[in-house]
């Protein structure tokens, strides 16, 4: 009787739980760019887990409930096996030439005997090319052999640039534009059934277009995957999302689960924030008052620690300070070797750490897909490609009193980045006397009073986001708290200073860029501002040491992982001498003193000459929107040369340079003066000085406001803002009046310039309506349609910091 009225008593409590809250992907552990994975559907057991770039990094988990088997985690990755290996797994060598071979040149009967020879892959990269290919155009044959037919091919293909791709003369692929991973197209069902055994020709043909060249081809086969036909697919119930946690609900027959995703980034606690691990918590209870017989299966894919599926991996099992450890890695170990954007860590270990008990059993096994996970291979070590971590717990009898396990996913990247010349260790480990199983022990020591921080933090923060903006604008927030600060890597330089330098994720892959620190900026200034000077520090640097000589700021510091200097072609200078400007003041006003720009007074102080010269009436030039192209009299972007010029006053002011600060003020008054006479365009202001009839949103006037410079009137605001309402799509403000796409981090900090909160809800109404309904599952991009809410480009990326302008707006007003 008492455990029938425990029973509907949870019945009753969690029936009032909150609905699912939808997302473009969910994330499930987010550290930094590398230790990153999301669920890509709503339903948790509908895909493969993912690396935010798309890449599989497979979890898995499974009940046994009675005998039966439910999956309530993943899904069982696309297993290939390479039928033609491409380069990456084996040498190859293929006919090709460089001048125009004709018509028949794809076909088995052409005469290729005149062509050159060379082992693959082509390109101009001499470090990683085998030959080299320098001229427009590249035609490539290689034969290949079958013994037997296939039911699913996929030509493997890695090229730049535009591509052609042929089998037996028949066209199976064309696209413009590159990529810098293989990528696998599908053999049509026509093509793939005229393959004959025996001998086949792959003709492929790439166009150079400018920089870097590139040619890679092989055929996999997709191999097929017998799995118990007693496996069932737990019912999915419920979803929350909250600052620092994704919280699943399943039906799993007789018994339901809760499982909890936890990574504690709680930024006033830097120990926390950098320990590389990650709660799993799986908890089960009976639903029909009855007691029942439990093992929960979870698995871990050693493509975690892998940038491709080709390489090979060891794996062993061992015991330390009372945890049971899966631990794994690239044979290879190429720390700090490759640079880029869509790319993993294949350096370091990956860990999956349990309490170590009589009911619980770890293994490696081959494969990913569910018919070999229960397949062990070596007890303690194992060697080779797409391997399986997997850990099975005996729960025992499982009644309405819940039982947990918990799991933890760790990764040790040994070193982290490039600094100057100089590899840095995490910031966990910047001495190199610790070790992850010590870590791995802390963070299950402290699990509870971890927890409960996060949960107070959880709450926290979604009261003080509705406060500022509502239900929807708290949702915002909690969809970017994560995001945004994964997409950075804390260290600590040589000198002792602390580094937090982000990755441009799905943009170019740069380092520590100033305009992508510019936009996340918000949620740094209201939580930690150490962490915004860790932004900071590096750029700072870069001038100061006289490695960086332009008088004025530069653009980013390389490309992930390694910080020795800007790799980006094109210099911004108002918008990046801006940038530093009002970031360094918002970091004064934060914190009640200017001593962090008095550090760096003479360098702020040119800079400021800069703009003070060049900002007001810009020449053409890239702005922070770079993808919209260069533009002169750029009317926003004046505005930020002014709103810096307005922060150096006020930070001169702070101090005691009152000749300076009066010198800016009177600048910055005339400024403001002439630029509503030259943006003027009726009822708003225009994109530039010189084209009336178009519009932007002036995002950086929202500094003026928030550091409460006054600079700007407030009928400059309210002229605006009342434009904005009039342009809207269904799913937010375009950008400008260029195009229809949009930024979502500017639309939040036009938002703030309402003085009304009904304005900004109605502002923020729309961008919440794309993270719900977007049809591009991936991590939030910050770059989408306005008219479809289809993602353009860009996800993953810190800039979703910039929703956190409202709250940091309320804080800065209470101070």
């Amino acid at each position: 009787m008492k455990n029938q009225s425990l029973y509907l008593i949870f019945l009753f409590i969690t029936k009032f739980l909150p609905a699912q809250q939808l997302a473009p992907a969910y994330p499930l552990i987010t550290h930094d760019p590398y230790f990153s994975i999301w669920s890509n559907s709503d339903a948790l057991n509908e895909t493969t887990t993912t690396h935010w770039t798309g890449a599989p990094h497979s979890l898995l988990g499974l009940l046994k409930v009675d005998g039966k088997i439910f999956r309530f985690l993943g899904r069982q990755e696309k297993v290939l096996k390479a039928l033609v290996p491409a380069a990456d797994e084996k040498n190859y060598e293929a006919a090709y030439t460089e001048s125009a071979p004709g018509n028949d040149w794809t076909k088995p009967t052409f005469d290729a005997s005149h062509w050159k020879k060379g082992i693959a892959p082509f390109g101009n990269d001499k470090d990683e090319s085998r030959t080299t290919w320098n001229t427009p155009d590249i035609w490539m044959r290689r034969e290949f052999t079958v013994n037997q037919g296939s039911s699913k091919l996929f030509v493997k293909l890695r090229h730049d640039d535009d591509v052609e791709v042929f089998i037996n003369g028949e066209k199976v692929y064309a696209y413009k534009g590159w990529t810098d991973k293989f990528v696998y197209v599908p053999v049509p069902n026509d093509i793939r059934k005229k393959i004959k055994k025996g001998a086949n020709i792959l003709a492929v043909h790439v166009t150079n277009t400018g920089g870097g060249s590139w040619l890679d081809a092989g055929i996999a086969e997709e191999q097929k995957i017998t799995v118990d036909g007693s496996l069932q697919t737990a019912v999915q119930n419920k979803l929350r999302i909250n600052a620092t946690q994704t919280i699943y609900d399943f039906n799993c027959g007789k018994v339901d689960v809760s499982l909890t995703f936890t990574s504690p980034l709680l930024m006033n606690d830097l120990s926390l924030l950098s320990r590389p691990v990650s709660y799993i918590n799986i908890q089960v209870h009976s639903n029909d008052g009855n007691m029942h017989d439990v093992q929960c299966y979870f698995g871990a894919s050693t493509s975690i620690a892998a940038n491709t599926s080709s390489q090979k991996i060891k794996a062993g099992k061992y015991m330390s300070m009372g945890l049971s450890i899966l631990k794994a890695g690239t044979i290879e170990q190429a720390v700090l070797k490759k640079k880029g954007d869509d790319l993993r860590i294949d350096w370091g270990y990956m860990y999956v750490a349990v309490a170590a008990s009589g009911g619980v059993q770890q293994y490696v096994s081959a494969g990913t897909g569910l018919s070999t996970i229960f397949q062990p291979l070596m007890k303690n070590q194992a060697t080779g490609k797409g391997m399986m971590l997997n850990t099975i717990i005996n729960l025992g009898k499982v009644g309405i009193s819940p039982k947990e396990q918990l799991i933890l996913l760790g990764y040790d990247d040994l070193y982290s980045l490039q600094y100057f010349s100089h590899d840095l260790r995490p910031w966990w480990n910047q001495d190199g006397k610790t070790s992850i199983e010590k870590e791995l022990s802390l963070a299950a020591a402290n699990y509870k009073s971890v927890i409960i921080k996060c949960q107070a933090f959880n709450e926290q923060l979604y009261t003080s986001a509705v406060e500022a903006g509502g239900i929807e604008y708290a949702k915002l927030c909690e969809l970017a708290y994560r995001q945004s600060i994964a997409a950075h890597k804390l260290v600590k330089s040589l000198d002792g200073e602390l580094l937090f330098l982000s990755k441009e994720n799905f943009s170019n892959g740069s380092i520590n860029t100033v305009d992508v620190t510019y936009p996340s900026s918000p949620l740094f200034l209201l939580y930690n501002p150490d962490l915004l000077k860790g932004m900071l520090n590096g750029i700072f640097y870069f001038s100061e040491s006289g490695k960086w000589v332009k008088p004025f700021a530069a653009h980013d510091l390389g490309t992930y992982p390694l910080a020795n200097g800007q790799t980006y072609p094109t210099d911004m200078p108002v918008e990046e001498c801006g940038n530093m400007i009002i970031l360094t003041a918002a970091i004064a006003k934060t914190e009640g003193n200017a001593n962090y720009a008095k550090k760096h007074w003479n360098t702020l102080t040119s800079w400021a000459e800069y703009l003070a010269k060049e900002g007001f009436d810009p020449v053409k030039q890239l702005c922070t929107d770079d993808f919209a192209g260069h533009l002169a009299r750029n009317a926003n972007l004046s505005v930020k040369a002014i709103v810096a010029l307005g922060g150096y006053a006020q930070l001169a002011e702070q101090l005691g340079e009152q000749q300076i600060a009066a010198k800016y003020k009177l600048l910055t008054s005339d400024m403001v003066k002439r630029w509503m006479v030259l943006a003027d365009d009726g009822d708003h202001y225009a994109l530039t000085f010189e084209n009336k009839g178009s519009w932007s949103q002036k995002y950086n006037l929202v500094w003026d406001k928030v550091l409460g410079m006054g600079l700007f009137p407030k009928e400059v605001y309210d002229k605006e803002v009342r434009y904005y309402l009039t342009r809207q799509n269904v799913y937010g403000l375009p950008l400008d009046s260029r195009r229809s796409y949009t930024k979502s981090d500017w639309i939040t900090w036009t938002a703030v310039l309402a003085s009304d909160k009904e304005d900004f809800k109605a502002i923020i109404a729309p961008v919440y309506k794309y993270a719900s309904e977007t049809k591009s599952r991936v991590p939030l991009s910050d770059w989408h349609e306005t008219t479809d809410g289809k993602m353009v480009g860009f996800q993953a990326r810190s800039v979703v910091g910039g929703y956190f302008m409202k709250m940091l707006e309320q804080k800065l007003l209470h101070k």
